[in-house]
């Protein structure tokens, strides 16, 4: 389990997140939401010691990550971020990059990582792109090569930030089944999302960033009835029982007068 104390991240020596204090446990979808600017990438990168850490500390077990060789972080945490190069190499090849910090140098791949490679690109709905080169693929498209590179990456912990760019409603859904499917696997996975309905309706917790600040942090359910979403975001939210359970909607708020 990763455990975030106090901490404190930023860039210039100014923070952009302060006094955080959260888990990222095993087995569990954590959705980090908060307005733009809020903190939630900085918040992600100073897990991986990209963005540095000002103050507090970021735990692995009980024992400082900051310890660990970049080699050795990468065989714990794999991180989809925001943006990323476009190689001209295919589909295929970039998801074998999630294997390298698996193999030594000079870097020989194994039978066993292909077999990953092939398996991490059927879960991400992009096996049928495998052979085709990365520049000629569509962004959505993209974006599912992208999570397959992490998923093939192994690691107890994934960090995706803003893992539905690009992606039609119905991949959209899919990315929240997948991590899903990571958790029951026993995986902690953590996600920034802007989409609150889905968030609502796919996490196990939700945490609110504001400011660079934690101001709400719980079951979605209980994050949803505190009203803090609603202040942070400044829209009106609403819900509605169904069969699968409660499914959530936003929207403006209403003009006085």
């Amino acid at each position: 389990m990763i455990e975030l104390r106090g901490l404190a991240a930023g860039y210039h020596r100014r923070p952009v997140v302060q006094d955080i204090d959260l888990a990222f446990r095993p087995g569990e979808v954590l959705v980090l939401a908060g307005p733009n600017g809020s903190g939630k990438s900085t918040l992600l990168r100073a897990v991986l010691g990209l963005a540095p850490c000002l103050a507090g500390e970021v735990l692995l077990d009980g024992a400082p990550l900051s310890r660990l060789s970049p080699r050795q972080v990468a065989r714990q945490v794999s991180f989809l971020s925001q943006s990323r190069p476009v190689p001209n190499i295919t589909a295929r090849r970039m998801v074998l990059h999630g294997r390298f910090p698996h193999l030594s140098c000079p870097r020989h791949y194994r039978a066993e990582d292909h077999r990953i490679v092939a398996e991490a690109l059927a879960a991400a709905d992009a096996a049928d792109l495998a052979d085709r080169p990365l520049p000629e693929l569509s962004g959505g498209q993209r974006q599912k090569v992208y999570l397959a590179m992490a998923i093939a990456q192994q690691t107890p912990t994934v960090l995706m930030d803003e893992p539905t760019t690009f992606l039609d409603i119905a991949h959209q859904l899919g990315v929240m089944e997948l991590a899903r499917r990571l958790a029951r696997s026993g995986k902690a996975v953590v996600l920034v999302l802007h989409d609150l309905p889905l968030a609502l309706a796919g996490a196990d917790r939700l945490a609110v960033l504001d400011a660079g600040r934690l101001v709400g942090a719980g079951a979605p359910e209980a994050v949803y009835e505190s009203g803090v979403l609603e202040r942070v975001f400044g829209i009106r939210q609403g819900r509605a029982a169904t069969p699968e359970g409660w499914q959530y909607y936003c929207k403006l708020p209403k003009e006085e007068g």
